[in-house]
């Protein structure tokens, strides 16, 4: 299993809540929780404020257990169409959080699963490459930095034109996915042409940022469909010949 040790360093302060989920023990929200319902004890004294400032090497308890900065683990998963990116469904579907359990179970026999959260999201109608990890300082990184670029193969029915595709790379306003919202613009830092049959084509496209549903909304604006959408490389992890479902440990 990929992993690196991190010790805390005293720099400045942050939300108690934060620096919880910083060490690894759970997710923020889930920490805001816990230190409203009175779990948590920080330098000796309990709070309840999620925001109470909290150093990265003060001593904090949950129910008496110290909470140390964990092992950061980094994986990859090959997420198969119709997953969704959440923790829990309302509907009931197979979640992405679903399927890295079965498959940690299968990989790491007997291992305890840390707690792990996906690295942004790709929506349930995509597929592909998608990180996983315990390091949210690293998350925050990766997902924020635009020279962290991602990269997809787009099959579409129909095929745009160069015009078209340039027009991808220069940008432009897209309808808003709600009524009444405003536009947004978009942009590709590369739009080409992967192969093409006699009715569709696989277009391969770069993205700098992660706006929702960016690519279906950008290629539904120039009047295409888009039949399927696989992420293939995620800054300089790429998706390799992992199977749909299967995950495996990354190094960073």
């Amino acid at each position: 299993m990929a992993f690196n040790n991190h010790k805390p360093q005293k720099q400045g302060a942050h939300g108690v809540a934060r620096v919880i989920s910083k060490r690894g023990y759970c997710s923020r929200s889930q920490a805001e929780k816990l230190v409203r319902e009175g779990h948590v004890t920080l330098r000796g004294k309990p709070v309840r404020d999620p925001e109470s400032p909290a150093y990265e090497n003060d001593e904090i308890l949950v129910d008496g257990v110290p909470v140390t900065a964990s092992e950061f683990v980094y994986f990859a998963m090959n997420k198969p169409r119709g997953i969704v990116t959440t923790a829990s469904d309302e509907k009931g579907r197979k979640t992405v959080m679903d399927l890295f359990r079965e498959q940690f179970a299968k990989t790491y026999p007997g291992k305890p699963m840390p707690h792990i959260a996906p690295v942004g999201r790709l929506d349930a109608a995509s597929e592909g490459l998608l990180l996983f990890t315990n390091d949210t300082t690293w998350a925050d990184r990766v997902l924020t930095d635009p020279t962290h670029l991602k990269i997809y193969r787009v099959q579409v029915k129909g095929k745009p034109t160069a015009a078209e595709l340039t027009q991808m790379e220069k940008g432009f306003n897209v309808p808003p996915r709600v009524f009444g919202e405003s536009e947004e613009f978009m942009h590709a830092e590369r739009a080409i042409l992967y192969s093409e049959g006699e009715k569709n084509c696989w277009l391969e496209i770069t993205l700098s940022e992660g706006k929702n549903r960016e690519i279906r909304r950008m290629l539904a604006h120039l009047g295409y469909e888009v039949l399927r959408l696989m992420r293939i490389q995620f800054d300089k992890y790429t998706l390799g010949d992992l199977k749909p479902g299967e995950i495996r440990a990354i190094q960073v």
